[in-house]
């Protein structure tokens, strides 16, 4: 069974691990053994993770002799952001629409306590 690419990206999000290592890899390529350091897991394991995030275009690793760096892939939240784009902008009109009502109401109220 193949899944999105959409699908994939947000899967591989949902482990805070593996989010913890893009916050991490904000700050720059690194080996294996460097995103592994503040976490109480196997090197493998480590692996494991950076596989699903290749996997999904978040991450690439490079191949430099024996070192292989982990790096962000610019483009690989793009698609994330856009699709969320449109329900932050739905959001966004719905608290407009939620203040304006407000508004109306205290205004309402400011009115019926002055007589």
């Amino acid at each position: 069974m193949q899944t999105d690419p959409l699908s994939a990206k947000f899967a591989a999000l949902a482990d805070p691990t593996r989010r913890a290592i893009l916050a991490r890899l904000t700050e720059g390529e690194c080996s294996v053994s460097d995103l592994a350091e503040p976490f109480d897991m196997s090197l493998p394991a480590v692996s494991k993770h950076l596989k699903v995030l290749e996997k999904a275009g978040l991450i690439s690793r490079g191949k430099e002799a024996q070192w292989r760096p982990a790096r962000l892939e610019p483009m690989g939240m793009k698609g994330m952001a856009e699709w969320l784009e449109h329900y932050r902008r739905y959001w966004d009109q719905s608290f407009d629409r939620l203040e304006d009502y407000l508004r109306k109401i205290q205004k309402g109220n400011d009115d019926g306590k002055r007589n």
